[in-house]
């Protein structure tokens, strides 16, 4: 396989700060970002509160087809976000008919257990309507995107916890450098979920308060949900039909430490591996990097594996979670986070770490705290999963 970077041509995003990419990036970068909220599509029955990053009310407001029923709201998030990334990159349904377009989308929950209803009812001996099952069976995100597009061209869920995001854009590269695709579909989708938000809490790595990643007094991460699409297209050294280049996945890697069923290897192992496989798939080097959107969960065993991760290997390279935003979208996590620094690579500037307040003294650095100027045209955005999986991108702004 020869390895190449792929073009990025279009860009769509739903998260709590916005219902589109601009509207995030507006709300990240001016300070305006929503905090975190009890959820309001489902009952809570706790003491203590735990808060959410939920989509805003406006995405159903605006989008008419959004409140029908036919699919998963995780579905939907993700269709909503694939025709924000087809408009950018100035494709219409119709031109995609012709051409090999692949689908690859990640995800964890993906509603698969928001049937508590039917749950219920069939424990007390009733016998409920089955629509919230053919609601699931019919609602696998990528198949979703492919039916409703009529594309040609593999299609693949990837469902590999927090990573999940991530892997589906590594995969997507790895399509078009396989020439499998002339266009791929990629990003990740989730929605929450009852027992999503009560199995976090059961953990005990839910924060009662705002999400404080890589602060001395983190407690734990805030659930979010969203989705996030890239559009990528082969590098053959012109522009896309429709002469627009938004930046470049540069290169992918990911490993496995197989250490813990939730915690990752206290010596980083697996992410040391999947950063270099990332880095040596585009020959590029640790001093290339401009800047890291990291994992940053505010959890104490992610935060304090992950930064001596990056004190290791990039000791001078600013980093920053942008999960005091979004919150921890799950599958969704590595695709939003991939396309906001891609975004920050065209702004030529990063926000700081929502929630970052006091310096951990046993983690020997700290992330940016406010808005901070980009010098260069690279930067990797990395996930942690459960199940010990760890991925990264490479990512390269269009000055590249």
């Amino acid at each position: 396989m020869v390895y190449r970077p792929a073009r990025i041509t279009g860009m769509g995003c739903i998260c709590a700060p916005g219902i589109n990419l601009s509207q995030c990036l507006r709300a990240i970068f001016e300070n305006t970002a929503p905090e975190p909220s009890l959820p309001q599509r489902f009952a809570k029955q706790y003491v203590r509160n735990y808060p959410v990053f939920e989509v805003p009310s406006s995405f159903f407001e605006q989008n008419s087809w959004a409140g029908q029923h036919k699919f998963s709201l995780t579905a939907r998030f993700v269709l909503a976000a694939v025709h924000e990334a087809l408009d950018d990159a100035g494709y219409s349904v119709k031109e995609l008919s012709s051409m090999r377009v692949g689908v690859c989308i990640g995800t964890t929950t993906g509603a698969a257990l928001n049937f508590l209803s039917f749950y219920h009812a069939v424990k007390k001996g009733k016998d409920p309507s089955l629509t919230p099952i053919k609601r699931y069976l019919k609602s696998n995100p990528s198949l979703v995107i492919k039916e409703m597009l009529t594309l040609h061209g593999p299609c693949q869920t990837v469902v590999n916890a927090c990573s999940s995001g991530t892997d589906a854009i590594g995969i997507g590269l790895s399509w078009l450098q396989a020439d499998l695709c002339d266009l791929v579909i990629v990003g990740g989708a989730d929605e929450l979920t009852p027992i999503a938000y009560n199995g976090f809490i059961s953990l005990m790595i839910t924060d009662s308060e705002r999400v404080k990643p890589f602060d001395r007094y983190r407690a734990g991460l805030n659930l979010g949900e969203g989705a996030a699409i890239m559009i990528l297209e082969p590098f053959n050294g012109s522009q896309n039909r429709h002469g627009k280049t938004r930046g470049y996945v540069l290169g992918y890697g990911t490993a496995n430490d197989a250490y813990h069923y939730t915690a990752p290897h206290p010596d980083g192992t697996g992410l040391k591996k999947a950063i270099y496989n990332a880095l040596c798939s585009c020959d590029k080097k640790a001093d290339d990097i401009a800047f890291i959107n990291a994992h940053g969960t505010g959890t104490q065993d992610n935060d304090r594996v992950e930064s001596f991760v990056l004190r290791d290997i990039f000791p001078e390279t600013p980093f920053l979670s942008t999960k005091g935003y979004t919150g921890h979208a799950l599958g969704a996590a590595g695709a939003i986070e991939a396309v906001l620094t891609v975004a920050c690579l065209e702004s030529g500037k990063v926000p700081g770490c929502a929630g970052f307040n006091n310096p951990d003294p046993d983690l020997k650095i700290s992330p940016l705290k406010t808005v901070t100027g980009v010098s260069g045209h690279i930067a990797m955005s990395q996930s942690l999963a459960f199940g010990g999986s760890n991925s990264a991108l490479i990512l390269g702004g269009r000055g590249l």
